[in-house]
């Protein structure tokens, strides 16, 4: 059983669902990204999903794009990232580590040595967010010869071939897009949000992990409520970060409480 899923049975036979952080590895510098990923870890997180600097993330709205831009400026690079994830991994043996990267970060090393030196880092899935399914065979069956799961994302605008395509490729768990867009910490949610979690439930057995936009304890409640398996939060960490200061652990660990407890209450009232 692998870490995602050992944590998302461990969580379903509690009557829990996930709260899952983002954050970009090395911002605001190596040092400081290391004492904020403890401070989610103190706060309860599930699962961490990381991204990895690129210089062109299009999936990404202007906080994590800025964040982006400033890791990359100050020389940080993708072995200095995956440095960091081994430290990050002996944080905690169980925790399951997710990386969001672009499809020319995988290309650069080859699918083969990058999930390799992924693998060894520690971490237990990617999601490419440039790669579509219909061209991911090759690289979701070297990230699997690796032990590492291929993450997709599933959007209001898949349909159900396309389900069937990512079904046939993906694990650890589906990245489903609250709306149409980029990333960000606006909560404005569609009702088509509700019929694509039930039309994903029916064709994969995977976990469904609502992101984009989930920026609030009230916005990751009605995530849950509309039938989420969990949420995934990240320009409003990289927020935190820049707004607390020094006091930036504190602040990050507080929120990360404030948003699993949210995830948690719908469950629990569930049960």
């Amino acid at each position: 059983m692998n870490r995602y899923e050992a944590r998302f049975t461990a969580l379903r036979q509690a009557g829990r669902k996930a709260f899952i952080p983002f954050t970009i590895l090395g911002f605001p510098d190596r040092a400081r990204c290391l004492r904020g990923i403890e401070a989610l870890l103190a706060g309860g997180a599930a699962a961490l999903e990381l991204g990895i600097a690129f210089s062109d993330p299009l999936a990404d709205g202007a906080v994590i794009q800025q964040a982006t831009h400033e890791v990359l400026a100050a020389g940080f690079r993708v072995r200095d990232a995956l440095a960091l994830v081994r430290d990050i991994r002996a944080l905690d043996a169980n925790l399951p580590i997710g990386l969001l990267v672009y499809h020319n970060i995988v290309a650069a090393r080859g699918p083969e040595r990058f999930f390799d030196d992924v693998k060894a880092a520690g971490a237990d899935g990617v999601l490419i967010a440039d790669l579509p399914p219909e061209t991911a065979a090759e690289v979701a069956e070297a990230a699997k010869a690796a032990e590492v799961a291929p993450i997709f994302m599933v959007s209001p605008l898949t349909g159900e071939d396309r389900l069937r395509q990512i079904g046939a490729l993906a694990e650890g768990f589906l990245y489903v897009v609250s709306r149409l867009g980029i990333t960000g910490s606006d909560t404005n949610f569609d009702e088509q949000l509700r019929a694509t979690l039930a039309r994903t439930r029916r064709l994969s057995r995977l976990p469904l992990c609502v992101g984009f936009g989930v920026s609030t304890p009230e916005a990751a409640r009605q995530m849950i409520a509309l039938g989420a398996d969990g949420v995934v939060t990240g320009s409003r960490i990289i927020e935190i970060i820049r707004e607390a200061g020094d006091n930036f652990p504190t602040a990050v660990q507080s929120f990360c409480a404030a948003m699993q407890r949210a995830v948690d209450e719908p469950a629990a009232q569930a049960v």
